[in-house]
């Protein structure tokens, strides 16, 4: 294929007649612009009044008509329409792929205009020709440059709505008495005002893996909104039809990135401040090994004592006493066979298999235990004490 002949004076001097000719047609050119831009989609109908876009487009073609015919050396302002129109569509919610078929669109309808001036005259065409490449470039250019301002603009917009979406969850989580709060967080999460709702908090050591975590854990008979706190995620889980506490913790265990609590079920949005203090409350039940969540209605006892601090630490000192002055593997191996034997529901046999050693050892470290705390496992009052001082003991411990 031969070189390409370069466009010579007589190319600018025709090109610019033919768009100063063209410039007068732009108002018929508008309209066939947004007949056809009607007629490929009704999108483009609904995110603007008729009136507003056709003065936009008006401006946009008589802008491109200008720069194709201006020198190579001037501004160029139709980038800096292009910039402000993706600004524009983006704000008005316009796709981008109909912002982008707008400008093809607008280019084709010029490009046939000026092939139309130059009619049959050989000079003309061929001048039209050597300046094809330019004529769409220009276009190639105005639609990157939309392009380019409108995803910037959305990115900007994503990222406020998402701060307000977060502030709104964090009133929310926070209990703030904010007259119509509950109504505006409803609109603004896409949640039920009103409805069974139940928050999640996780102890979370590591960062990485959220978005892995989160897809985990989805199903279709929940809804959940996440929040990513100092130490632990927040999670407000909206229950469907039919679902429970049991069926929510059936899910999150096992998948979860470290211990987490389950609050009890709550009506509404404006109740999650008060189900996120439970549920931090079932958290600080969980031993330092935990993997899995509890549910609060389930560790009632525990959480009445790490609720009382001051009384937690006075009941261990109180019931265990002696106990405390063990040497520590000593006293570690006495609590923990206390510890099986609870789990066990009493079976010293059951707990001698899980510490593996003989039953007797089992019934021995229990009567050791009974003396070094002047208690009785058999007396129903003293086995409760002995059972909280030791959920006490071991949340302390952590």
């Amino acid at each position: 294929m031969g070189a390409r002949k370069q466009r010579t004076g007589q190319d600018w001097k025709l090109l610019k007649e033919a768009c100063a000719a063209l410039l007068e047609r732009v108002p018929e050119l508008v309209d066939e612009h947004l007949r056809r831009l009607f007629a490929h989609s009704d999108v483009y109908a609904r995110v603007l009044p008729y009136d507003a876009q056709w003065r936009d487009a008006e401006e946009a073609i008589r802008i491109g008509i200008e720069t194709i015919s201006a020198p190579p050396e001037s501004p160029r302002r139709d980038l800096e329409y292009a910039e402000d129109a993706g600004r524009r569509q983006a704000a008005q919610g316009l796709p981008l792929e109909l912002l982008v078929h707008a400008y093809r669109n607008a280019g084709y309808l010029v490009w046939d205009a000026l092939m139309e001036r130059a009619g049959g005259e050989p000079a003309r065409l061929k001048a039209l020709m050597r300046s094809a490449t330019m004529v769409w470039a220009a276009v190639d250019a105005q639609a990157e440059a939309a392009s380019e301002a409108y995803r910037a603009t959305e990115l900007e917009l994503r990222r406020r709505t998402d701060e307000q979406t977060q502030a709104l969850l964090d009133a929310l989580l926070d209990g703030r008495p904010t007259p119509g709060l509950a109504a505006r967080a409803a609109a603004g999460l896409d949640l039920p005002e009103h409805g069974p709702y139940a928050v999640v908090v996780l102890r979370v050591e590591r960062r990485d893996g959220r978005e892995a975590f989160h897809r985990r854990v989805q199903d279709p008979t929940f809804r959940f909104v996440w929040r990513m706190r100092a130490d632990c995620e927040v999670g407000v889980a909206a229950l469907g039809p039919d679902r429970t506490l049991d069926d929510l913790t059936t899910l999150l265990n096992g998948r979860c990135p470290g211990p987490g609590g389950v609050s009890p079920i709550v009506t509404g949005l404006a109740e999650l401040g008060h189900a996120r203090r439970l549920a931090e409350l079932a958290l600080r039940t969980c031993p330092p090994d935990t993997t899995g969540v509890v549910r609060l209605d389930e560790r009632m006892p525990t959480a009445l004592v790490v609720s009382q601090p001051d009384l937690a630490r006075r009941l261990v000192s109180g019931v265990f006493g002696e106990l405390l002055d063990l040497e520590p593997a000593d006293r570690a191996v006495l609590l923990e066979t206390l510890d099986a034997w609870l789990a066990c529901e009493g079976s010293a046999g059951r707990a001698a298999g899980r510490l593996y050693c003989h039953r007797n050892t089992v019934f021995n470290r229990l009567r050791r235990l009974e003396q070094l705390t002047s208690r009785s496992l058999s007396r129903p009052r003293d086995l409760m004490e002995m059972t909280l001082a030791l959920d006490a003991y071991r949340l302390s411990a952590g």
